[in-house]
């Protein structure tokens, strides 16, 4: 009797704990629009942690970017993030002007990515060569308080304009910013980017366009995250010239609420799957290990530590 009641607790007490040890983790990754650099990237991240992390299912969600991102990563509705390092500042200030009415204090960094560059591109007929000649134009700066649209007004407010100064201004994604324009409806895009952005590459080959130089005296009166970068000949088709621009570095970035050890191999294979990721998009090439853990100016996560102290980068 003693043995049938033992051997059933113990059933029990296995059956029990049976669920945890089969949890099922989940990975939500926040990107951005479906024509931008993050989608196609972040669609291969998940395809690897789907992939290479045991009882974890991905999930990979178009948003509107950097600042939807982070206020999706602070209500615990997503577990990586793809974000710039300008709008990681303002949600960590919590800065409202920028789209954060408190500080995002649940964010946690799990790493340096690639730079994005500000492609300004006009429609050659526009008749745009300058920051000057976009007064009295039709400009899309990207969805409203997205990353691209907090870029949009550092750069108009560091060329002496403001949105006033522009004959018309569009808050749309890429992909929609490039079919006006096809269109003839609307003169030029700002899209913060990886290089070789897959709406402008589109743009490019379709009509004639202009890409617009950010001076490096225009990038220095802005500041950090900001620095003077160099948009090189035929990124685009039609452009013969190496365009002088602005960079921000992008980041990815986790929640305090995901688990150290879940954390330290979501960053593990990030930089230990390089070349998965320059398939799925070019800018991919511009992701370095050796930088992986500076700059942020949100806390790296103890996950991603643990993983940086493994590879010598911190100590």
């Amino acid at each position: 009797m003693k043995r049938t009641i033992f051997g059933a607790a113990a059933a029990l007490a296995l059956a029990a704990s049976a669920p945890c040890a089969q949890a099922q983790s989940f990975i939500n990754v926040l990107t951005g629009g479906t024509s931008g650099v993050y989608y196609p990237l972040g669609v291969a991240i998940g395809k690897i942690y789907g992939d290479k992390i045991p009882n974890v299912k991905t999930q990979v969600q178009a948003t509107k970017a950097s600042v939807e991102n982070l206020i999706l990563l602070q209500q615990g509705r997503g577990e990586l993030a793809f974000t710039l390092g300008d709008s990681l500042k303002a949600a960590w200030e919590g800065e409202e002007e920028a789209g954060f009415k408190t500080k995002l204090d649940k964010l946690r960094t799990i790493g340096a990515i690639y730079p994005n560059y500000i492609q300004i591109v006009a429609t050659a007929d526009s008749g745009i060569k300058t920051l000057a000649d976009l007064k009295g134009k039709s400009l899309s700066v990207g969805a409203p308080k997205s990353g691209t649209e907090l870029n949009s007004r550092a750069i108009l407010a560091a060329a002496g304009m403001s949105y006033k100064e522009l004959g018309k201004v569009e808050y749309l994604p890429f992909a929609e910013s490039v079919d006006l324009m096809k269109n003839r409806q609307l003169n030029a895009t700002l899209q913060s980017a990886g290089l070789g952005v897959a709406s402008l590459k589109d743009l490019s080959t379709s009509s004639p366009i202009t890409v617009v130089s950010v001076p490096k005296e225009t990038v220095d009166k802005i500041g950090p995250p900001f620095v003077a970068a160099t948009i090189p000949a035929n990124t685009y088709t039609g452009q013969d010239k190496d365009v002088p621009t602005a960079a921000v570095i992008n980041y990815l970035v986790t929640s305090s609420a995901v688990s150290d050890d879940l954390a330290y191999q979501m960053t593990k294979l990030v930089y230990e799957s390089l070349p998965e990721l320059v398939t799925a998009h070019a800018a991919g090439k511009e992701i370095k290990l050796e930088t992986a853990a500076t700059g942020s100016p949100v806390p790296l996560h103890p996950g991603a530590i643990r993983y940086y102290k493994e590879k010598g980068l911190i100590k």
